[in-house]
């Protein structure tokens, strides 16, 4: 087994991390691509960068930067300020945030992800990586289904890990996207730190509208806590090195507290209109599976009666589709906070798992 190198996870990060219910590793997501743990924006009207403003080192909000980056870090100011000058307003980049793929209804975002080009895919980077999910669902306790499906959903198992600097990316967000403004000047913040710490340059560094990189679409803070050397070549690459990019997964998940072989959904049916009370309690598993009766709530399957869970209710090409979730269909939440983005992720894991199976027989 290789060693093993991750970061320590100090409480002003966890406090960072907190604020991205508004906001994938992965952040926000145009289409197939996301950035890891932001949930939807919602749609907003962005106003257009200002044809003037194409130096961000001149921002009224740049020297407050320039100056808490060598407080906080020691970075020197010329250098930020050298690297803030050579950022690129991306207007697209404002467009995209207006328009993410989790503002589709559940019937148009399934189909995005439940092909059956990213179902072989997925087969085939499973087969191709087989030894290194084995170690990594070993070490990490994540099943490799779910390590999978992230890939696939995210950049296509590393087919399309972004276009934009992340430079710009997060430049444009953080200075000319009020909404989100502070946010993502802490994750340019902690980009900054993470190319001084795994030497990566941070003038040709890409990834996604939002900043988010690598195969797995790791935001820049998501990538300095949970992002391992699972290669042990001391470094983590989230672009080049399999092995750390799955590692990196599989460590996300247990860090979140993924639990191995443990169920994700069940399929509800529900009776009159009790049920919708609980669609306003959030994804997190908050009551015993013994008190949905009482809502008129019921499963095909028995599920334990002291088994914490949540309801969400999905609009489905044949109608509304209720689910009672598990503590591991949160988990995938804190990856991406939609709840169609997790069901997305779920049900590819078990499609390339059943297809898988089916080939090897």
């Amino acid at each position: 087994m290789h060693p093993i190198r991750t970061t320590a996870i100090h409480t002003a990060l966890l406090l960072l991390l907190s604020v991205l219910s508004n906001g994938c590793a992965n952040t926000p997501k145009a289409a197939p691509t996301s950035d890891t743990l932001a949930a939807a924006p919602a749609a907003v009207v962005v106003a257009p960068v200002a044809s003037a403003q194409r130096n961000y080192a001149s921002h009224p909000q740049a020297a407050q930067f320039i100056a808490d980056m060598a407080a906080r870090h020691q970075l020197p100011p010329a250098e930020v300020t050298a690297l803030l000058a050579d950022a690129k307003p991306q207007q697209s980049i404002l467009d995209a945030m207006s328009r993410p793929a989790e503002a589709k209804p559940w019937r148009d975002y399934r189909p995005i992800f439940l092909t059956r080009e990213r179902i072989n895919g997925g087969v085939a980077f499973w087969n191709t990586n087989a030894q290194i999910l084995a170690d990594a669902q070993q070490h990490f306790g994540v099943d490799s289904r779910v390590v999978v499906a992230i890939v696939g959903v995210e950049t296509r198992y590393g087919g399309n890990t972004g276009k934009y600097r992340v430079l710009d990316a997060l430049a444009t967000l953080g200075f000319d996207y009020p909404k989100r403004g502070e946010f993502f000047r802490g994750e340019l913040e902690q980009f900054l730190l993470l190319t001084r710490e795994e030497h990566v340059d941070a003038r040709t560094a890409k990834g996604s509208y939002a900043g988010a990189m690598g195969q797995g679409q790791f935001i820049p803070s998501s990538y300095r806590a949970y992002a391992v050397d699972f290669d042990g070549d001391g470094k983590r690459d989230l672009w080049n090195s399999e092995r750390d990019v799955l590692g990196s997964v599989a460590n996300y998940f247990k860090e979140h507290g993924w639990q191995q072989g443990a169920p994700v959904v069940a399929r509800a049916q529900v009776r009159g209109t009790a049920y919708k009370a609980l669609l306003d309690k959030g994804l997190k598993p908050h009551m015993p599976a013994s008190d949905l009766a009482k809502y008129g709530v019921h499963t095909e399957s028995p599920i334990a009666p002291n088994t914490p869970v949540a309801l969400v209710e999905l609009d489905g090409a044949d109608g509304l589709e209720q689910w009672v979730v598990f503590n591991n269909f949160y988990v995938i939440t804190r990856y991406n906070r939609s709840p169609l983005y997790a069901m997305a992720v779920h049900q590819l894991s078990n499609e390339i798992a059943a297809t898988r199976a089916s080939a090897q027989r």
